[in-house]
């Protein structure tokens, strides 16, 4: 049955205007973006057979163009509107987190730096740079691969804090593997990163480890 021929309070669209979209499940959310099923699927139905194949929400949400375009009921133009709902998406946490500072808004800091690097498949480093009230200047990638304390080098994060006029900053790096848990190089790196920053008189307010799920502060670890 097509979803014009249902109860209306049943269908996505007008459940979510009515209800609000977090009273909506994956599927009618999914749903909403596609549009239209395919022959003998619903919307909703198409949505609930891609969540299956890709595993979840997040999984599809994150998959690379080719994965994502060998799905019937997808294609470019999809992958291109998704990606451009997930930078919307981004760019409003952002200017969420510009609104506050990095002190009076840990909740902003941890949601904007998940949208950016959590589903990343590769390490990356970056810097949350800051003023001196604590308002957010910039977010800047400074380095991408296997991160030691070799590969991260402390001449290039001053550099960029000095450049950034930043009186703070907030340290960050993703685990691709999932598991937020810092290591002891992550230690030894945010110890060398506190050190030479500190030469300068700029502060390193926290380093948060992104993970599949909730960041781990090394703030309130008790580690920096």
């Amino acid at each position: 049955m097509p979803i014009t021929d249902w109860p209306v309070a049943e269908r996505p669209r007008e459940k979510l205007l009515n209800q609000g979209a977090a009273a909506l499940s994956d599927a009618e959310l999914l749903a909403i973006f596609l549009r239209t099923g395919l022959p003998g699927l619903s919307a909703v139905d198409l949505a609930r057979k891609l969540l299956i194949g890709f595993g979840s929400l997040r999984a599809l949400l994150h998959a690379e163009q080719a994965d994502f375009c060998l799905h019937a009921g997808l294609g470019p133009a999809k992958f291109a509107q998704l990606q451009a709902v997930m930078e919307m998406g981004r760019r409003h946490l952002f200017e969420d987190l510009k609104r506050g500072t990095a002190l009076t808004s840990p909740g902003a800091v941890r949601h904007y730096l998940r949208s950016r690097m959590a589903h990343l498949p590769h390490e990356v480093f970056a810097c949350l740079f800051l003023d001196n009230q604590h308002r957010v200047i910039v977010f800047e990638e400074l380095f991408r691969g296997t991160l030691d304390s070799a590969s991260v080098y402390p001449r290039e994060v001053v550099k960029r804090a000095l450049a950034c006029n930043a009186a703070a900053l907030i340290l960050t790096h993703n685990h691709p593997s999932g598991v937020a848990e810092p290591s002891q190089a992550d230690q030894m790196l945010t110890r060398r990163l506190k050190e030479a920053l500190a030469l300068v008189d700029i502060r390193v307010l926290d380093h948060l480890v992104i993970g599949d799920g909730e960041p781990v502060s090394f703030a309130e670890r008790g580690l920096i």
